[in-house]
This record gives structure tokens, sequence and C-alpha cells, in this order.
């Protein structure tokens, strides 16, 4: 068993902690090549992927960014920021950490293009935008580790495999590149192995003690639900009463227009004035930010969110948590659930609230799930090609490149081992000349051959256009 160094175990013994069973495998752990943590909401599983970078940049002098840090929320960058900083400024530790979202200056991002701090916390579309740049190999030189948080979140879309061609370039340029991902809802934890892994490498997965059960309930109220609609304004009453009884109430919708309307009907009804604010991710970013400072401070007695608080965010005395509407997705409702009482071994306490009452049999199926533990989602298929397509194009950003080397490492990420080199080089094709609908534009012949054999953009111009249009998001 790995020992702390005496910093950190005189860190944690100030502040009468003890390290988990699973955060000292992980560190006990951490030279493998690849590994995956399961770990329950508030189990320290983000403590338990940073504590080797952590240990070793203590140990050791690093020039350049030693680990990645991947989430699929800004939000949830800047609380991992928040909490991570923490510790390292208690410890006096030499360590510099800073996050990288669509947040971030263009000051700050190209400083850090040229003066990568030792951590990174990002997000898939920002790292995808790193490598497009002709920089790339100086940007990443000395690159150990890539934590991967809520990676089941990730998996799910096409974001997991966009992200995953983006490690492969990553590890064509630091081959000793080690893999770490978190999740707490997981229901096959051999396929996200897979995806996540560099193909074929193992991957290793430990589970750590699940917890106790949620307390999950339906939320009584008066009236009954109406036949038809989403609001479930008809709950208000009874949500607010829930409000004063508790320290801090997250109140999740399934969109942002059902949250504002329902926030709008809130606050004409709070007759006590108690302070309530709103969060998604259309709000400005200086409101987001100020939103998300008051709930660290506790000044909020309740929020209504969407998913942008719904992943790994540990925010103030949040000890109640109320899903408006059927949640539509088990996994994500206990995501949502975790955020109340976020502590090892504390169970969480939800309420759900039908907007109608066709979806009361959806509620009560999904609360049943819940503490069965049976989770839901389909097995994903092969990787999809016009996510390769958009990365042949990022990677020729970046400069030539050499279709046999750009195959080999599309071929090393899970979701592509069994791609064929005829469908690759149909991508590959459909790059270079728009493809037999758009072969006639110019526009769309991106890609020329040189005689040395190797690709390259037909237009270094258009590296702008490709770079504005990173990502698989739909909105």
């Amino acid at each position: 068993m790995r020992a702390l160094p005496p910093k950190f175990a005189d860190w944690f013994a100030q502040n009468g902690w003890s390290l988990h069973p699973h955060q000292q495998e992980m560190l006990d752990r951490a030279d493998a090549p690849a590994l995956l943590l399961i770990a329950p909401t508030g189990g320290g599983k983000t403590l338990a992927g940073f504590l080797p970078t952590l240990v070793d940049l203590t140990e050791q002098e690093h020039e350049g960014m030693h680990t990645l840090y991947i989430s699929p929320l800004k939000a949830l960058a800047a609380d991992i920021k928040r909490n991570l900083t923490r510790p390292v400024e208690e410890m006096g530790l030499p360590i510099r950490i800073e996050d990288r979202t669509g947040d971030s200056s263009q000051s700050r991002r190209r400083r850090q293009r040229a003066d990568p701090p030792h951590i990174l916390l990002t997000t898939p579309e920002s790292l995808a935008l790193l490598t497009s740049y002709e920089d790339a190999a100086r940007t990443f030189r000395g690159l150990k580790r890539v934590v991967i948080d809520e990676i089941h979140a990730l998996a799910e879309s096409k974001r997991g495999d966009q992200l995953m061609l983006a490690l492969t370039r990553l590890q064509a340029l630091c081959p000793g590149l080690e893999r770490v991902g978190l999740s707490a809802t997981v229901e096959d934890p051999a396929a996200i192995a897979h995806l996540m892994a560099r193909h074929p490498d193992p991957c290793e997965v430990l589970l750590a003690d699940p917890g106790p059960a949620p307390d999950i309930q339906m939320l009584h109220t008066e009236e009954a639900p109406p036949w038809a609609g989403g609001g479930a304004a008809y709950s208000i009453p009874a949500v607010l009463e829930q409000v004063r009884q508790h320290k801090t109430t997250l109140i999740f919708h399934n969109t942002r227009a059902q949250a504002e309307i329902f926030f709008h009907n809130l606050w004409l009804a709070n007759e006590d004035a108690l302070p309530i604010a709103i969060h998604h991710g259309s709000l400005d970013r200086a409101q987001r930010e100020k939103v998300e400072a008051t709930m660290v401070r506790g000044d909020l007695r309740a929020i209504v969110c969407t998913g942008t608080l719904d992943l790994g965010i540990d925010w103030g005395d949040v000890d109640l948590i109320i899903q408006i509407g059927a949640p539509k997705n088990v996994k994500r409702l206990v995501q949502r659930i975790g955020r109340a009482n976020h502590r090892y071994n504390a169970p969480s306490k939800a309420l759900l609230v039908p907007a109608n009452r066709f979806e009361v049999v959806e509620c009560v199926a999904a609360l049943e799930a819940v503490l069965e533990g049976a989770l839901d989602g389909d097995p994903r298929g092969p990787g999809p090609r016009d996510v390769l397509c958009q990365h042949i194009l990022i990677t020729a950003c970046a400069g030539p490149f050499d279709a046999d080397d750009l195959f080999t490492q599309v071929r090393s990420a899970g979701a592509y081992a069994a791609l064929s080199r005829v469908d690759f080089n149909a991508c590959l094709d459909f790059c270079a000349t728009g493809g037999y609908a758009l072969r006639a534009y110019d526009r769309w012949q991106r890609l020329l051959q040189r005689p040395d054999g190797q690709w390259q953009l037909r237009d270094p111009r258009a590296a702008q256009r490709i770079r504005m249009n990173i990502g698989t998001i739909q909105d």
C-alpha cells in the first residue's frame, strides 16, 4: 500500500479525514494505463482521481502540463477548480490549476497554449480545439494523465466519441499517457471501460462501496395533477412548503423553458420573500457566476435549474432535490438525487413531482428503478462517421498528416476499433471532395494530397471555419 506523503497525511489529519478505501486503491494503481472508478455521489471520486497527480507533482518537479481534466459541463469544471484549489493552497503545493472553457477569455486561452498549467480543466469541445492548433505538441508536452469525469454522460452521445478520438491524438503525442474515468452511474462498466481505454489495452474497473439507498418519494400535493401540460403549476404551494423546511433545495426541470415558467410562478407565490434563483445554460455568464457564488455561500434557499447542475457539483448545504416532471432517464435522476447531502455514506433525499396524471406512472417506475439500482441505457454502436470526418478536418488544421498513421490512431479508440480501411477512406474522400453530393461546390473541397502522400488543408483559411464549428452538441 502506497503511503501518503507527510504533508498530505498532516492535511488529512488536520481536517479529521482519512482516505476512503477506493481513494487508497486509486493511489496504489496510479501507474495503470487505464482505470475506471465507479463510486457513489459524494464519495470523493474527484479527490481519488486527482490524488496521484497531486502526490506526483509534490514529489518531483514537472515542467508543463501534467494532468488534463475533462468535464461534460463548464459549471462542473469551475466547481472542481474551486474544490481542488483548497487543498493545494492549504498544503502550499507548487501546483498551478486553471480551467479552459467557452467562458475563458481569448488572452487566457492564448497564454495557456504557450504556458500551460500543471492541471488544466476543460471540456471535450475545448480539448478538440486545442488539438487543432499547430503548436499542440508543445502545449501537451509532458502530459501524463487524463481524468474524465462523469464519463457515463459523455459515453451516451457523440461528444464521447469525439473526446476519445481527441485522446488518440494526445496518445500519439504522449505515448505513456494514463487514462482515468470517474462516474457514479454506469449500467455496463465493461462497455465504458472498452470505450475509454486505448484499444487493445485493458482497463481496470474499481467498484467502491455504493453507500446507503436514497430517500426518494412522490411529493404529496393538495391538488391532483392535471390531465395534460408540463408546467406542474399545481405543485407550487407544496414545493414552497418543502423549501421552507430545508436549508437549500434544487428544483430540477427537463427543459429551460419549463424552468423559466416554473421559476416565474414560484416567485409570484413566494410571499415569504425566500431567496430563490434560477440557473441554466442560456443565462448570461455573469448571471450564472453570480448565482453559483451565492449558492456556494449558502445564501439561497432554492434554485430552479436544468441539467447544468445535475453532474458532480457540490453546492453548499443542499439537502433536498425536487424533480419536476418525469425524469425520462433513470441515470440522470440518480445523478440529480446525488446533489442532496453530497457526503460519503449519507443518504440523499429527493421528491418526484409528475407534471400531469400520465406522468404519475413514469415517476413511480423511475422511483422503483432507483430503489432497485436498475439503470437504463442502450448499447452504443460503432463510432459515428460524421464525428470521424470532423476529427479528420481537426487533424488537418494542425498540419499535414499521413493517412496510414491517422487510420492507426483512430482504430485505437474503442468505438472505432472495428473501423475498416474502406470506411476510413470514404470519410477521408468526403472531407477532401465533399462527396458525391457536394463535390461540385468548391468550398467543400477542403483537403488535398501532396506529392509526398501527406494530406493537408486545401486553403489554410478554412482552419478558422472548421474551428468555429467544432463540436457535436445539438441545441
